[in-house]
């Protein structure tokens, strides 16, 4: 009982010093405490993003935004190993689509990866981004699926492209650790809001998180699409 009083004492004394610490580093109320009006007044100068959205998601939060991706991967890394089976699973028993499904598919498909790679190609500067993306191209994939029983990836091809994109994106928060101290520093010039080159790394980064949400989901779906119901 006396050594759980003395751990409850020692952790409230701590969080009080810290506490403390912070509020006199940046009261509460400062403008280092309210980062709307940084965001807002200084998005654009400071990350040349177009897009404010993309500017607090890439930039000021960026390192959450990595936590985000991580997530997926272990959600889609779960799903494979739930679904795992030495041989690809093949789908038996389905309904051939008719030739309106498997002909629109064909005229959806492109367009669709199009329309995916616009969108995260972009996200600078309309909304949108990596997430949204990525997951137009796997609905692509849902297409392909639907339209043809015998569909599968190639899921090598798919594992690489992946793993390079998350590669990149981690790649891009190490150098500008390692060139200005800190995770993610935009080590590109940010060029004119509004371009499509400009914001520095942030169109590469949502490039890459674009092709890994894309892979990702699409794992997904091909491995459920395995599974007989």
């Amino acid at each position: 009982m006396i050594k759980r009083l003395v751990s409850i004492i020692i952790l409230a004394v701590v969080i009080t010093s810290l506490f403390m610490v912070l509020s006199e580093t940046a009261p509460f109320g400062d403008d280092e405490t309210v980062v709307s009006h940084r965001y807002i007044y200084k998005g654009v100068d400071e990350t040349g993003s177009a897009n404010l959205v993309t500017a607090v998601v890439l930039n000021y939060r960026g390192f959450d935004t990595l936590g985000e991706v991580t997530v997926l991967f272990v959600a889609a890394t779960g799903v494979g190993a739930a679904l795992y089976t030495r041989k690809h699973p093949v789908r038996k028993n389905k309904v051939e689509a008719s030739l309106i499904v498997k002909t629109g598919s064909k005229l959806l498909f492109p367009m669709m990866l199009l329309f995916g790679a616009y969108i995260f190609v972009h996200g600078h500067l309309t909304p949108g981004g990596g997430f949204q993306g990525g997951a137009v191209i796997a609905t692509a994939f849902v297409f392909k699926y639907i339209s043809d029983t015998r569909y599968s990836i190639d899921h090598v091809g798919f594992t690489k492209m992946e793993s390079a994109s998350g590669m990149i994106f981690a790649g891009l928060g190490i150098m500008g650790l390692l060139l200005g101290g800190y995770f993610l520093l935009n080590i590109l010039p940010n060029g004119t809001p509004g371009e499509l080159i400009s914001a520095g790394i942030l169109p590469i980064i949502y490039i890459a998180i674009g092709i890994k949400v894309g892979a990702e989901l699409t794992g997904i779906i091909d491995r459920m699409m395995g599974v007989e119901a």
